[in-house]
């Protein structure tokens, strides 16, 4: 049981990637839409969360390949890039809702 549980480790980057071209391809057709007809702001901030996100897992995938050493500050720091993201995207769609 315990090597299925590496073996997933391993592979979860590559999957997690491969679903997030499918969410990219959404936040095309999103930002095709009509501007004036859609607030976007808060989707821009999602999307740039979500690069942050890809630039991480991207680090994580060649980590493991051995290509680069990595420190271990990286990853928090990241996170808390996209909860960042997160937490002001949801203070400006409040204070859109309320207007």
């Amino acid at each position: 049981m315990a090597v299925l549980g590496y073996c997933l480790g391993r592979v979860a980057p590559f999957y997690n990637l491969a679903l997030v071209v499918v969410v990219v391809i959404l936040f095309i057709r999103l930002f095709l839409l009509n501007p004036k007809k859609v607030y976007l702001k808060p989707w821009k901030l999602l999307f740039a969360a979500l690069l942050v996100y890809i630039g991480e897992q991207t680090i994580t995938i060649v980590e493991q390949a051995g290509v680069i050493d990595v420190s271990a500050l990286w990853f928090p720091v990241l996170e808390m890039a996209i909860i960042s993201l997160f937490i002001y995207l949801l203070l400006l769609q409040r204070e859109y809702v309320r207007k």
